[in-house]
Order: structure tokens, then sequence, then C-alpha cells
């Protein structure tokens, strides 16, 4: 067994669905260091920008700005950089949307989003994410069917690091009682019927009933960006 795969499985012996999610952000940071640790976030919300600033304060946040984000998601993220005990990092896409556009085609999201994902937000985070040893996302297994066997501590295959999902066991209840009990920041398109928050383009509104993701993509049969892949 690897040292990776080894510091996985004490992580999954030691976490449960009953952990609190600082617990396990506080035993990664003290495993390979707070300077080793990265929190991704996309500012649909910040809950676990919220735990991660009580839990292991200062940490880096990294969020990637595609070029396509909604203004408010941007604001978003700089009222949390100003607000929350924890580093904001704003990564960026090799090109620019102008620059992706007379390369490639204007509006490249609307023909292949997979590869608009890829260059725009894959690509930048899995660059940024070599300094670290563990990155930590918001994902839980009520978002939907595809993340439903979401685990709190596991081997990121792709980055051959240790990935944390510290919200994996929460229920919408359970997020949205955190967001009352502590008057976290909040993304204003939640307002608006926006469930599942990412590029402007690529992102509608959610009716009553229908699935958190089908604001995502609609049209493609597409559910993930393909950084969690």
């Amino acid at each position: 067994m690897t040292t990776l795969e080894a510091l996985a499985a004490e992580g999954a012996r030691r976490f449960g669905a009953d952990s609190a999610p600082e617990e396990v952000l506080q035993w990664a940071a003290e495993r390979v260091g707070l300077r080793k640790l990265a929190v991704a976030a996309s500012f649909a919300d910040t809950v676990l920008v919220h735990v991660a600033a009580r839990a292991v304060p200062g940490v880096d946040v990294l969020f990637v700005d595609t070029g396509y984000h909604f203004a408010e998601t941007r604001g978003l993220r700089d009222a949390v950089a100003e607000v929350y005990d924890v580093n904001v990092r704003s990564l960026q896409p090799a090109q620019t949307v102008a620059e992706q556009d007379a390369a490639l085609g204007k509006d490249l999201f609307a023909r292949d989003p997979d590869r608009c994902c890829a260059l725009r937000k894959v690509a930048p985070f899995s660059k940024a994410l070599t300094g670290y040893d563990v990155w930590a996302s918001g994902l839980r297994r009520d978002d939907h069917h595809g993340r439903a066997d979401v685990q709190l501590v596991m081997v990121d295959p792709r980055r051959e690091m240790l990935k944390l999902n510290p919200l994996a066991h929460w229920s919408q209840e359970q997020v949205d009682a955190y967001v009352a009990e502590h008057a976290l920041l909040e993304n204003p398109l939640r307002e608006l019927g926006y469930v599942s928050i990412g590029c402007e383009p690529c992102t509608r509104p959610v009716a009553e009933g229908e699935d958190p993701r089908a604001g995502r993509w609609a049209g493609f049969g597409k559910v993930e960006c393909g950084m969690h892949a």
C-alpha cells in the first residue's frame, strides 16, 4: 500500500457519516500541513468555505475564474475574501475568452461544453493543485444520483493526491440549517431559482420539482464539469 493509499485508508477508518466536516479538514491539515491543503470553491454557496475558515483558518481557497461567471458569483468571491478567514486564490485559464474564440471559434461552450470545461476550468485547477497534497470539495451524496457513493476521504487517482468531501453525508436540510445558523454570505442568484450555479451561458434557473442539476448544461446530458472525474 502506498503512502497515499494508507492515508486515505486512515481517513476512511477514522471518519463516518456522523463526523463533523471540521474534523475531517483539521485531520488533513495536521497530517500534511496547512499550506499543503486547498479547498475548492465555485461560490454557488459558501458553506464549505465557512466550515474551512473555522476549522483551518487561513487555508487556501481555489476559485477558477473561467471568464464566464455571473457577476454575482464573482461578487460573492470578493466578499468572502474580505470577510472569511481564508486565502482566496483566483485561477485563470491559459487563454482569455477572446483568445479562445479566435483559436477555436466563438462560443465553444455551445458546441463542445466538455472541451470548454476542460480548457477553462479543469486545466487551470489541476495545474494549481500540483502545489498541494490534499484538496477538499463540497460534493454531497444528495446532489444527484451520480454522487451517491461520494466518500469523506478518498484518493484522487487522476492527480495522485488525497481528496476530501467533508460535506458528503449532509442533506440539503443540514446545509440550509447551517446557512441560517451562521448567517452565511449567499449568492443572490439563489433567490432567482438558480440551485446549482456555474458559468453564466451554461446555467439556468431550476423549476420546482426538477433535479437540482437540471439547470446546468441544459440540452447536453452533461451534469459534471470534469473536475471530479
